[in-house]
């Protein structure tokens, strides 16, 4: 089935988000969009699928105007979606959630769950995707809830399926997998829209490139387009993917912890008696496969986990169980694995989530009430240096795209005296030129004289970052390598093959 996008027009106020876009997808083809966050591929997608309407201009398939005002219109001209953040509920089994929705009732008027299982087990089987569908959504790697996305899709028929920003939250491993499933439904007839920034990918897997800045298409090029030329159309300038990284004097060790072991709510170790330290003026990065104890080792360091043994001495003082704003003015930044999460209050303005570390302090307080001219005029300054794209600083944060989230997060945290930086997967779901961005700003804290310890799953950004690289594995460090360790040694670590263990 083939898909066409006329002229399409999308406004929010003032603000353009698509501009007359024009777009063809052939059948069995992997058209992939890319383009920065804010770019508007989201919103073109939502328009597609219904969530949004258009301003002006039409949607066709097969060549034939169709009216999209809703999701069912869609699911029924055969146009599915994998969305960014899953639309499934955790506490629901794999088949209830496929049959949410769409509930048909059996003998007696009982909910019909078994057609959806065997519906489940042949789409499965077609594709290798092993999913269970008894198996509690919360319970599954986020990998197989991709998976369950994309058999709901098939489940209903869908001839067109888009999969936006579908990498963002996958490890490596998972990753392959997804670019080899989107080769299968490709040749099963399937047309795929690809909506992402990572450019491998792109190259690896789609048949035509379109990319989009600021709302306008500003190219339509082949998969052999080099890297450096797609970031460049992305972006509008030219792009360093490699940051340089300048040789300095390593200093003391600022941060150390020792026997450092972390309980989940069960009282299992997660993270078990790790040892480690990073020193001044280094970047000390923590690898590993997604779910190997990385996540609640970094939440630790800020004493975000509940259970926490050993200790960890920063410049010589212990602050395990200091409160979170304790560690925090004890001179500890901190970026989180989700911004939402942990990083933001979405409804709170941006303004005032450059201030949550210091909100209670001068200049930006006057006893018990918030100096609102002062919150203001520094939000502007933060925006200026920091890049952050946005309307107004007034505007709540959850309005914004994710790589300028990102950014305030960065800006709030990088913008009182610290003495390390805890970055947990800083560029995940970040386009090329926010990616640019963040690893300058590492790299100028290094080069500041302050420790970085850097959590992610990116071996690119692990490798060209980092001056040692310590590996993860259940919950152990298995070894601590110079960044000039290979690809292939390094995930031969990240398998849980080991030569030695260390305790430094």
């Amino acid at each position: 089935m083939s898909l066409e996008l006329r002229r399409i027009t999308k406004t929010f106020g003032s603000f353009t988000a698509n501009d007359e876009i024009n777009l063809r997808v052939e059948t069995g083809q992997i058209h992939a969009i890319l383009g920065e966050n804010g770019a508007g591929k989201s919103t073109l997608m939502n328009i597609v699928y219904g969530l949004l309407k258009a301003d002006s201009g039409e949607i066709l398939v097969d060549e034939k105007v169709i009216d999209i005002s809703d999701p069912s219109d869609a699911l029924r001209a055969g146009i599915g979606m994998v969305h960014q953040h899953f639309m499934l509920i955790p506490v629901f089994t794999v088949a209830e959630n496929i049959v949410l929705g769409h509930e048909k009732t059996g003998k007696f008027g009982a909910l019909d769950i078994e057609t959806a299982r065997s519906a489940i087990r042949e789409v499965s089987k077609d594709f290798g995707f092993e999913v269970d569908p008894d198996a509690i959504v919360e319970t599954l790697p986020v990998g197989i809830q991709q998976k369950v996305e994309i058999i709901r899709a098939l489940i209903y028929e869908a001839k067109v399926l888009i999969l936006d920003e579908p990498t963002a939250v996958l490890t490596p491993q998972e990753t392959d997998e997804l670019l080899k499933t989107m080769r299968e439904l490709k040749a099963k007839g399937t047309s795929i829209i690809f909506i992402t920034h990572k450019l491998r990918e792109v190259r690896e897997v789609a048949d035509q490139i379109t990319i989009i800045r600021r709302g306008k298409v500003v190219g339509a090029v082949s998969p052999q387009t080099s890297e450096g030329e797609l970031a460049s159309l992305m972006v509008g300038r030219t792009v360093d993917l490699a940051p340089e990284k300048h040789k300095h004097k390593i200093g003391e060790p600022i941060l150390v912890a020792k026997d450092l072991t972390v309980r989940n709510a069960l009282g299992a170790a997660v993270v078990k008696k790790v040892n480690f330290h990073v020193n001044a003026g280094e970047v000390l990065a923590v690898a590993g496969v997604q779910g190997n104890g990385q996540s609640e080792l970094a939440r630790a360091l800020i004493n975000l986990e509940d259970h926490i043994e050993g200790s960890i001495l920063l410049s010589g003082e212990e602050i395990r169980g200091k409160s979170i704003y304790g560690s925090l003015h004890a001179g500890i930044a901190f970026i989180p694995e989700s911004r939402e999460l942990d990083g933001l209050v979405g409804s709170f303005s941006i303004a005032e989530n450059l201030i949550l570390d210091l909100h209670d302090q001068a200049p930006y307080t006057k006893g018990i009430t918030l100096s609102a001219g002062v919150v203001l005029a520094e939000a502007e300054k933060k925006v200026k240096e920091f890049d952050i794209r946005l309307q107004s600083v007034s505007d709540a944060v959850s309005t914004l795209s994710g790589g300028n989230k990102q950014k305030v997060v960065i800006a709030r945290e990088l913008s009182r005296p610290v003495k390390v930086l805890v970055a947990s997967q800083p560029t995940r779901g970040l386009d090329v030129g926010s990616i640019e961005f963040v690893h300058e700003r590492i790299l100028a804290e290094r080069d500041a004289g302050r420790g970085v310890i850097l959590f992610s799953t990116e071996l690119d950004e692990v490798m060209a970052l980092a001056d040692r690289i310590a590996v993860m594995y259940r919950g152990e460090i298995l070894d601590i390598v110079d960044s000039n360790v290979t690809r292939e040694e390094l995930g031969l670590l990240m398998a849980g093959v080991a030569s030695k263990r260390v305790s430094a």
